[in-house]
């Protein structure tokens, strides 16, 4: 009995030791990859980990003058008057609305684009509508900002040719009706975005077994039904993959499409919480009511991105670790 002990501990060690000798021509082979990683942790590390110190201030009756360590705490008071607050109820509501209005036509907007464009089989011109659709996602809001606000003015293009073309009298207030303003903030968001997600479902369509198509051929299918039943069942995990992790940022409306767009006229419509925030925050001065109400977003923006990795594991089979 103390034979076959002995012998269990000594291979333990072997097996300890085989483990230690991996470990150390692993990290001896791919040291140099660490060290190019090197510069992004660090740079991680000082612009995203040593901030959340300040998350703190949502704790405290913050005053610049006193600072971090002297300012007074006052616990939990600043959510409590976060939500009796008279205009945050609107604030998340807006933001959830214009959130998902975004991420649903995010989602139906690059899809039935995807499949038109895949039935092109002029190759050149294919690539060059692909290209054409992308461009806009690499410009920044700063510049699309200025456009939209000189093309939707009272006197802009947009209500010139409504007044020259269909004899509109009156001219709409595209950025200063509320109602208005979301049409223009999710139009002009899915046409940034729509170019993105187009590639996204391309890439799906690359990877469907071409013989999918020639068996639906053989069967007597056309063009339309090898669509519906090959096409659009391929497309559907990815679909699922994208509305579930979308969940994420329904919080998230987009602080700088609607920063460089709105006005004190849309506050009713187009305030969201990131606005909200900046408002409080930098303008007002009320630096711990803005972070109470940015710290509240952020968990409910973790939980959703959690359920929404769940529900992308359960239902398309997709995950990251």
């Amino acid at each position: 009995m103390g034979t076959t002990t002995k012998a269990i501990a000594r291979n333990e060690v072997i097996g300890e030791n085989t483990e230690k000798t991996k470990a150390r021509g692993f990290l001896k082979r791919t040291w140099p990859l660490h060290l190019m990683l090197l510069p992004a942790v660090i740079l991680q590390f000082i612009f995203v980990y040593v901030p959340l110190g300040g998350l703190v201030i949502a704790f405290q009756d913050y005053k610049p003058y006193d600072g971090i360590f002297h300012s007074k705490w006052v616990g939990l008071e600043h959510f409590k008057f976060m939500f009796d607050y008279p205009d945050i109820q609107q604030v998340i509501t807006n933001t959830a609305f214009i959130a998902c209005l975004k991420i649903i036509c995010g989602i139906i907007v690059p899809f039935i684009f995807a499949l038109l464009l895949n039935e092109v089989n002029f190759n050149p011109f294919k690539r060059t509508v692909q290209t054409l659709v992308y461009l806009p996602y690499f410009i920044s809001w700063v510049f699309l900002g200025g456009i939209l606000n000189d093309m939707l003015a009272s006197d802009g293009i947009i209500n010139s040719v409504l007044h020259d073309w269909f004899g509109m009298k009156e001219s709409i207030l595209f950025l200063g009706d509320g109602d208005w303003f979301r049409f223009v903030v999710v139009l002009s968001d899915v046409w940034q975005q729509f170019g993105y997600g187009t590639i996204v479902y391309l890439a799906a369509l690359a990877g469907v077994n071409p013989s999918l198509y020639e068996a639906a051929e053989v069967d007597g299918a056309t063009r339309w039904k090898q669509t519906w039943h090959v096409t659009i069942p391929s497309l559907l995990p990815i679909v699922i993959v994208v509305g579930t992790l979308a969940l994420g940022n329904i919080l998230n409306a987009g602080f700088d499409q609607i920063f460089n767009l709105y006005n004190p006229l849309v506050y009713d419509k187009g305030d969201i919480i990131d606005t909200f925030v900046y408002r409080t925050g930098i303008l007002n001065g009320q630096y711990s009511l803005a972070t109470a109400v940015g710290i509240f977003k952020s968990l409910i923006g973790f939980v959703l991105i959690i359920v929404g990795y769940k529900l992308a594991h359960k239902y398309a089979d997709y995950k990251i670790f």
